[in-house]
């Protein structure tokens, strides 16, 4: 049973590109290792960009300074 845990930002992705990110997920899944979609599952985790950081600082603050 394949645990898949997606983290993104919460900039307004939409329930349909995230329904597209599990089908897709769960599909390679299926065709790549040959698991059982019926038991893949896929969760989308979206976290706020003062939580998320890269190079020590946090991504508001990059995206801020035009990183």
């Amino acid at each position: 049973m394949p645990y898949v845990n997606i983290k993104i930002t919460n900039e307004g992705t939409t329930a349909g590109q995230k329904a597209e990110l599990i089908k897709g997920v769960t599909n390679l899944l299926a065709n790549v290792l040959g698991k059982n979609p019926q038991t893949t599952v896929v969760v989308i985790e979206e976290v706020s960009t003062d939580n998320w950081g890269i190079g020590g600082e946090t991504v508001t603050k990059r995206r801020q300074q035009g990183k």
